[in-house]
């Protein structure tokens, strides 16, 4: 018979779990990674001072916004989408390792968060904790998506970065460009993916207590704690 257990540190847990997976999800398919330099909507050089209102192209790990010369006189003028159609076309060696880290991490959360779920009402496999074990797994997570963070910056003098970021870009210097806010969200996701690891323990802990076992022993099938 199913217990369903809900705790504030499981429930807590789970929700973090979630927000994490689809943070670095989000992040992962933005093309606001690099934020290039102010360009003016009339041409591909940089804005002047008395120039035509700026705007300022982006690039991602696979995707880029740009302006579309077919709408220049529509108020959403840009066109975004991926540059590469294929997984070779990635502007970077360096670029391409950041996507395969990047996308082993999110499917392991994707995965947790999918079975993070299920842990109201199941709290072990094979006599294995699943807090514990998830736990586990998203602390794998992390490292693939650290690793994938490291490498990013090391791919900003291939010519694509260049492109959008002038000639000073090179290997962990942007030049012309700032950060953009889904390489923030990634790194913030990274954070929280290691404090999801740590807080799964004490999910475990919560769940697994004595006060647990005596609603259980007394036959109830759902069980809410703070």
């Amino acid at each position: 018979m199913c217990h369903v257990i809900v705790t504030c540190r499981s429930m807590l847990w789970t929700l973090l779990s979630i927000v994490v997976a689809f943070a670095e999800l989000i992040a992962f398919m933005s093309a606001d990674w690099l934020v290039g330099k102010a360009r003016s909507r009339g041409g591909a050089e940089p804005a002047g001072p008395g120039g035509s209102e700026p705007y300022h192209p982006t690039l991602g790990i696979y995707a880029r916004c740009i302006r579309n010369p077919g709408m220049q006189h529509f108020q959403r003028d840009t066109l975004c989408g991926p540059y590469a159609e294929s997984f070779g076309e990635i502007a970077s060696g360096f670029w391409q390792a950041t996507a395969i880290f990047l996308a082993v991490g999110i499917f392991i959360l994707c995965m947790v968060a999918l079975v993070s779920v299920f842990t109201m009402c199941v709290q072990s496999i094979m006599k294995k904790s699943i807090f514990n074990v998830c736990g586990l797994l998203q602390g794998i997570a992390g490292l693939f998506l650290i690793l994938g963070l490291i490498l990013y910056p090391a791919g900003w003098g291939c010519q694509k970065a260049i492109d959008y970021c002038g000639h000073y870009a090179s290997a962990y210097k942007p030049g012309d460009c700032s950060l953009g806010w889904a390489f923030y969200t990634a790194i913030g996701g990274t954070v929280l993916t290691f404090i999801c690891a740590v807080f799964s323990a004490q999910a475990e802990i919560a769940t697994s207590s004595d006060k647990v076992q005596e609603e259980i022993e007394e036959g109830k099938n759902l069980i809410c704690l703070l």
